[in-house]
């Protein structure tokens, strides 16, 4: 291999297919991959030990591998990928706006990730979600505020990073102001230039401030800014990230697998592109990395030649990413139970309208729709946690309208009844699914495990977790029972 295409390979970060480390990546760490990044796909038992095996194995072959994650709590967890997190996530920590929680809550997530061998997580999200109808953020937000926003993204930054696990910002310069979700698409924001600064800036100017190690780009374009996404914009990696903001950390950039550039440009020329425009570590995505590495490091070697990518923009960015996997990092925590903290936050997050414990056990009715990409299969549930408590007469899963509100009705009489739901305010079959059962049993108790604005849909007893993870759905279960 080149000394040229061991830099490029220095500079990336790929994902790998099943739930052991193959050949090609323990080759390729010896040849001086940066890291690799797990997802759910690897992740088959859906449980700390499996991450902590893969990471294990990594750091043999390498041990100053960055092993990273998309660990944030709440909806999105990797190392409770199979159960659902302990934690809630951004949303109910920052609707419950106390500061010393939000660290806590992350430096317990960051000694979780530090026992489990992971070296960088891909949190917080520190998107303003200024726009409901975001179908990728939503509850991985602090919220609408972009003060209350930097004010937890910070907390959460040195809250995590005080266990040696680095922290990641994401996603620069803001991807709450979406209808689009850049797996899927190309989001524009088209606002004026004040706008964004006054409500996307601050969370991250935030972040730096706190001293996070990564800031990840978005796929995202701003035309008062740049006529390409931020991911490919040395206007705003470079003149606004660095150069205005102060940031000297990693600019690690969202999967390039993802439609967002993907689409327009292929994984390997939006590699390039990206380093040009100031990127330092590619993460290249969740399909098997072994031909897109090469690709990649094929077309950035064609852009050294051609003069589009100086080689000194490869040794700088190689020299942040070195500088990441050396740094120095906190003692591995011991092993230790933080009790009932994630339920406890949960617990306090929750919203409740009209609602009485339930007179006995209960139907318990799961409307669902696929997932973001983002969030994957992660497992919630909420007949499971009232089960435990001995408060599930059965549950029934509706999908695609199917079976129908009469149908369920019916077969519920004479019982308790609940409804759980994700965001199907922004579901046209789920909002006409739920207005009808209610109208049928305005007695059912609505329980709302994606954003609040379900509760707008309906009149009736009501429940708002601001979240699906285990700690939201327990937190749920207890308030329907009266605990």
């Amino acid at each position: 291999m080149s000394e040229l295409d061991r830099l490029v390979n220095s500079c990336l970060m790929p994902g790998f297919a099943g739930a052991t480390v193959p050949d090609w990546v323990r080759a390729a760490l010896d040849e001086g991959l940066a890291g690799v990044c797990l997802y759910g796909q690897n992740l088959v038992s859906g449980g700390p030990g499996q991450v902590a095996a893969l990471s294990g194995a990594l750091h043999r072959a390498r041990p100053d591998a960055l092993v990273a994650v998309d660990e944030e709590g709440g909806d999105v967890t990797r190392l409770e990928y199979g159960v659902g997190s302990s934690y809630p996530g951004n949303l109910a920590l920052g609707t419950l706006d106390d500061e010393e929680v939000t660290a806590t809550v992350a430096a317990a997530i960051g000694a979780d990730l530090r026992r489990a061998g992971v070296d960088v997580d891909f949190a917080p999200s520190v998107d303003v979600n200024s726009d409901p109808r975001n179908p990728v953020i939503g509850v991985r937000s602090f919220g609408a505020d972009p003060l209350r926003v930097a004010r937890h993204g910070a907390a959460y930054v040195r809250g995590l990073q005080s266990t040696g696990v680095a922290a990641t910002a994401k996603h620069f310069p803001g991807h709450g102001a979406t209808t689009v979700d850049s797996h899927l698409g190309l989001p524009t924001v088209d606002v004026d230039e004040d706008t964004f600064r006054r409500r996307e800036l601050p969370p991250f100017a935030a972040a730096i401030e706190a001293g996070v190690a990564l800031v990840m780009t978005s796929h995202v374009l701003f035309p008062a800014l740049d006529d390409v996404p931020a991911t490919l914009s040395r206007r705003l990696l470079v003149d606004l990230l660095r150069t205005e903001l102060g940031f000297a950390g990693v600019v690690v950039t969202d999967a390039l697998d993802m439609a967002g550039v993907r689409a327009a440009h292929g994984i390997p020329r939006a590699a390039a592109l990206s380093l040009a425009a100031g990127a330092d570590l590619l993460l290249v995505g969740a399909e098997d990395g072994e031909e897109h590495c090469a690709a990649i490091r094929a077309t950035v070697a064609e852009h050294v030649r051609d003069g589009s990518l100086p080689e000194a923009r490869l040794h700088e960015a190689a020299a942040r990413v070195a500088a990441l996997r050396t740094g120095p990092a906190a003692p591995v925590p011991p092993n230790g139970d933080p009790g009932d903290l994630g339920l406890r936050a949960a617990r306090a997050a929750r919203q409740a309208r009209d609602l009485r414990p339930l007179p006995g056990p209960a139907v318990v009715v799961e409307l669902r729709s696929a997932a973001n990409m983002a969030v994957g299969d992660a497992r919630w549930s909420l007949a499971d946690p009232l089960r435990e408590l001995g408060s599930l007469d059965r549950a029934v899963t509706v999908e695609s309208g199917d079976p129908d509100p009469e149908a369920v009705a019916a077969s519920a009489a004479g019982r308790p009844l609940v409804v759980a739901v994700r965001d199907a305010y922004r579901s046209a079959w789920q909002e006409r699914w739920l207005r009808r059962l209610t109208e049928l049993r305005p007695d059912a108790v609505t329980v709302a495990l994606g954003m609040p604005d379900d509760l707008a849909l309906v009149p009736g007893p009501a429940l708002a977790t601001l979240g699906a993870s285990r700690a939201c759905t327990r937190a749920a279960a207890e308030a329907l029972v009266g605990r």
